[in-house]
């Protein structure tokens, strides 16, 4: 088996091993699978040598007790047979099972472990196709694979010894084509290694393209781009029809080419054994027991081509998997990481610098950044206009925050405006460590956030985007979300101070309405009123509002601005707004411009300077 895993494409490498590893951490289930197995090969090669006794002592010699014996043997036999099987197919397939929910777990794991920088470098539908398409591969590999390659090498085993034992000349003989069997094994298990994981790439970006055209069908329609985005679709599929034809090519040459080696080996063996037989030195029984067995240890020796066409998917799609598994995350709790105590929470900014990647450190920080953001889309929502890509699509300009200098005590709040692209996402995208400061330090409570752990951190900020993420379960269990363990009175609580308790009411399944697929069954405001009840009941110190009304018409922004009062009570609270008339009643109004802070005052202050907010004022 070591010798099949090295020629079948290096399985003993790092993957290869970390895969063996899961197996083998199921050694009690693979050793009675093993045991079927051993009964299989043992049956299988009793039933190559019933053809002796058969032939020699019925048809030959005419023995009427035979005629009992021999039949009786051959039901035991494939009885046996058929129970052995079953428990190795049962077992095997218990493990391969079990190893593929531990993939799974650990693929999905790795991936929600990952920072915010990695899910804007990387697309869903590629991750939803490695914890998918991929994993199946690898099933297959495991499930199927694993369980036919372990019983053809006992069966190939016990064939031998029926063969040796035969006629030991003719199975010298019959061994040297042999060998010239795994040329297949090598040659065509390599081309098929690299066709698949072209198709798993290219099966990826397909996944890719539906998940955008799907979510983006409003668009399509309203400029009746159906045609453009069907001929776009076509061409993909045809990509990966043709990949997939190069697979299938070399898997089904492999298949003929051990036809005829093995077809070789059986017509040295009828003339070699044949003229043994005619000259007297064997017995026709032995002929055509020895024939068999070789006939039936040839098979599995076929089959080992097929087998290795699977490892090799396999083993491609492992090596996607681990891409994603092996990837380590820079935002990390460190060694000496402290919890924050529950309680009111001030927020300072000291000298602030922020840079999306490629950016030197000063000397005097010694904290891990953030390696991973310099491969953001600069058209991602999430991230900072002011990011613009060079000509080859990698590099950045940066830095996107210089010198930030701020405090905020607790209970305040402050607004942040400017132009687009001044960098008011990206500063308060520092304050829950979605990115860590490239210059400088961010305290909050007093402490640098990179000593807080993440969990106590992230547990002390609520945020209420511009887009509100709902997932596809029932009302409760969204405005739950903000706290598991919230009783329905809580619930109920935290609807009415958001102002949706009557709108959910009003539903015929009331707060087990189901919402839909982020929230497609509610309008933008009630979402948005949910996504403050799920603020509301984690009641959260630190509150970031980023540009949470600017999607909303009057009305709906009216009630929602009614919510976030009650929600902002208390909090030292982040508000970015384009919207100026929203966050004239802040404490401070700080205005963003190329990343610095330009002006800072009240609303009436900075009306008075008639700088850069007086005249944002005016244009709104």
């Amino acid at each position: 088996m070591k010798r099949f895993f090295n020629i079948s494409g290096n399985i003993s490498g790092t993957r290869g091993r970390e895969l063996l590893k899961l197996i083998a951490l199921h050694w009690q289930k693979l050793f009675f699978a093993m045991l079927c197995m051993i009964v299989v090969a043992v049956a299988t090669a009793a039933s190559a040598y019933l053809v002796k006794p058969m032939l020699d002592d019925i048809f030959v010699n005419r023995d009427r007790n035979g005629l009992l014996v021999i039949p009786g043997a051959a039901i035991l036999i494939f009885f046996l047979k058929g129970i052995a099987a079953y428990g190795q197919q049962y077992w095997m397939n218990y493990v391969g099972e079990q190893i593929i929910k531990e993939f799974r777990n650990m693929l999905y794991h790795r991936i929600m472990d990952l920072p915010i920088s990695f899910f804007h470098s990387e697309k869903t539908g590629t991750l939803i196709s490695r914890i998918t398409n991929d994993v199946n591969i690898v099933k297959a590999m495991v499930s199927t694979t694993v369980t036919s390659l372990l019983r053809d090498i006992f069966t190939v085993i016990g064939l031998l010894f029926v063969i040796f034992y035969m006629d030991w000349q003719l199975a010298l003989g019959a061994f040297l084509i042999l060998p010239l069997a795994f040329y297949p094994v090598v040659v065509f298990g390599r081309r098929v290694r690299r066709f698949s994981t072209g198709c798993q790439e290219a099966m990826a970006d397909l996944t890719v393209f539906i998940h955008e055209t799907f979510s983006g069908s409003k668009v399509v329609k309203i400029f009746t781009m159906e045609a453009y985005e069907k001929a776009r679709f076509r061409k993909k599929t045809e990509a990966l029809f043709q990949l997939e034809m190069k697979s299938a090519v070399a898997k089904a040459l492999s298949s003929p080419v051990m036809e005829f080696l093995g077809g070789l080996g059986i017509a040295f063996i009828i003339w070699f054994g044949g003229s043994r037989v005619i000259s007297g030195a064997s017995t026709t029984g032995t002929f055509f027991s020895f024939l068999t067995a070789v006939m039936m240890l040839y098979d599995p020796v076929k089959k080992l081509t097929k087998l290795n066409n699977t490892i090799q998917e396999g083993l491609a799609a492992v090596t996607r998997i681990y891409d994603i598994v092996e990837r380590e995350s820079d935002i990390v709790d460190s060694h000496d990481a402290i919890d924050l105590p529950r309680g009111p929470l001030g927020v300072e900014f000291d000298n602030v610098s922020f840079s999306y990647a490629g950016q030197p450190r000063d000397s005097n920080n010694q904290l891990p950044g953030n390696s991973h953001a310099g491969h953001h889309k600069a058209s991602d929502t999430h991230l900072d206009s002011s990011i613009r890509r060079y000509p080859d699509e990698e590099a950045y300009v940066f830095p996107v925050l210089r010198d930030i200098t701020l405090r905020v005590s607790p209970g305040e709040v402050l607004a942040i405006a400017g132009m687009s692209g001044g960098g008011k996402t990206s500063l308060v995208n520092l304050i829950p460590r979605f990115y860590d400061v490239t210059k400088g330090a961010l305290l909050v409570g007093g402490v640098d956030v990179r000593k807080i752990s993440l969990s106590s951190l992230r547990g002390m900020i609520s945020i209420v985007t511009q887009e509100p993420i709902l997932f596809n379960g029932t009302v409760r269990d969204n405005i739950r979300y903000g706290r598991l363990t919230a009783s329905d009175q809580e619930v109920e609580a935290a609807a009415r101070a958001a102002f949706a308790h009557d709108f959910i009411t009003g539903f015929q399944d009331g707060y087990d309405t189901m919402t839909g697929e982020l929230g497609s069954r509610l309008s933008g405001g009630e979402k948005q009123r949910i996504c403050i009840a799920r603020a509301l009941i984690k009641d959260a110190p630190i509150l970031i509002l980023d540009e949470a009304t600017s999607a909303l018409d009057a009305q709906a922004e009216s009630l929602v601005q009614k919510a976030l009062g009650n929600l902002m009570k208390g909090r030292t609270t982040f508000v970015i707004a384009h919207r100026l008339s929203t966050i004239r009643h802040a404490h401070r109004i700080i205005l963003l411009k190329a990343g610095r802070i330009a002006e800072q005052g009240t609303h009436e202050e900075l009306m008075a300077m008639q700088g850069d907010y007086f005249k944002l004022n005016r244009a709104s």
